[in-house]
């Protein structure tokens, strides 16, 4: 069996992209940084997240059956780290950022790249963690394509526009990034 501090400098070189999942209905609202985000499936639409079972998401996840996710843009470091925060309490990471309800009610960022709200189609509790498949049924995109990742225990900012020419420094065939 392989040591888990081996296994977890091993998944620390995958770069993944940073969400905020957010979820609650009326005053009783929260959101948690993720980077655990997939297309399941496109057809039909389903996407799968994961979460610990100690966030403060899932109880109300598991319990309005609805959530959203929201993709970051790469000016949105300050927003991964707010959400990502355990000192802020669930309705305080909310304040002096603009956001809005979706047609379900659950709490979408605005200026996200994408704004996805789901319904839960089901959740699977393993370990300490909810594994949550939803399904897409609204989706809001943001016009500029750039990106958060969290790679190496860090973010990295990638900018469809500003890192064509570092792409061209390192030779990355224009062809493999349009």
């Amino acid at each position: 069996m392989s040591d888990p501090q081996h296994v977890h400098s091993a998944l620390r070189r995958v770069a993944a992209g940073v969400s905020i999942v957010t979820a609650g209905r009326g005053d009783d609202i929260t959101g948690v940084t993720i980077a655990s985000l997939i297309s399941l499936s496109v057809d039909p639409p389903r996407l799968m997240i994961n979460l610990g079972l100690q966030s403060s998401a899932f109880p109300l996840i598991a319990q309005d059956g609805w959530f959203g996710v929201n993709i970051l843009g790469s000016d949105q470091l300050s927003l991964a780290d707010r959400f990502g925060t355990p000192h802020l309490s669930r309705r305080q990471k909310f304040d002096g950022i603009r956001w809005s309800r979706g047609a379900a009610g659950v709490p979408l960022l605005q200026h996200a790249q994408a704004a996805i709200e789901c319904e839960v189609d089901e959740i699977i509790e393993r370990y300490a963690h909810a594994i949550i498949v939803g399904r897409p049924e609204s989706v809001e995109l943001a016009p500029r394509l750039s990106g958060l990742l969290y790679w190496n225990e860090q973010y990295v900012e990638v900018d469809r526009n500003a890192d064509l020419d570092l792409l061209a420094e390192v030779s990355v065939p224009l062809n493999h990034v349009r």
